[in-house]
């Protein structure tokens, strides 16, 4: 069995650590945060190998043999594409909220967008492809992170804790609405508030705590 050298996209987004991939990779930092160092056959940014004949990405080799490198049952399940793909982070501020659609959405999704032209490298684009997108974290470093929502009731007694008038009609929706309409309704108002309004209300709570 041979083992191929591969040589991974770093994606430099703004929350990325500026030294933490580059002393992985024994490189000097650039001076601009490195966030991610993707690991597989995204076609967005496919590892690349050398067999012989220069750089050739690992989506077309997977694709031109998907027997040989996946093994037949893996091939026979996802077809001609490797199934995953592994993502070094490097977090140096807070990741932004992310919402993974399940595969039938993100099917839908994907093949809508096509049709109405949007570039695949658009920063609009919402589905940058067809899977959806289940993910195992494995810590490398301490790491904290939040996922899915309290109990709504346990969250309208904490807001109401804190004593901001500003968060009262939050609390009180958590309180008398049904679950799911009440996350929706309260999330939806916090992330399409004013920015310098909420900026204030956010410091209250933050003096409370």
């Amino acid at each position: 069995m041979s083992v191929d050298r591969l040589t991974n996209t770093v994606r430099p987004y703004a929350w990325g650590s500026v030294t933490a991939i580059p002393e992985l990779l024994g490189t000097e930092p650039t001076g601009e945060p490195q966030a991610e160092m993707w690991m597989g056959a995204h076609p967005g940014a496919p590892s690349l190998l050398d067999r012989g004949a220069g750089p050739v990405s690992l989506a077309d080799v997977v694709a031109s043999d998907p027997e040989a490198e996946l093994g037949a049952a893996t091939a026979g399940r996802f077809g001609p594409r490797l199934p995953f793909l592994l993502k070094i982070l490097a977090a140096d501020a807070p990741l932004s909220l992310q919402v993974h659609p399940d595969l039938q959405q993100a099917r839908a999704g994907f093949a809508e967008e096509n049709e109405r032209g949007v570039p695949p490298d658009a920063p609009h684009r919402n589905y940058k492809d067809a899977g959806h997108k289940p993910e195992l974290l494995c810590a490398l470093t301490p790491f904290e992170g939040l996922c899915g929502f309290r109990r709504p009731e346990r969250t309208a007694d904490l807001l109401d804790a804190l004593g901001v008038d500003e968060l009262k009609p939050h609390a009180d929706a958590l309180r008398t609405l049904p679950e799911e309409q009440a996350l929706r309704e309260v999330l939806t108002a916090v992330l399409a508030a004013d920015r310098d309004a909420f900026a204030g209300t956010a410091d209250a709570a933050a003096r409370a705590a």
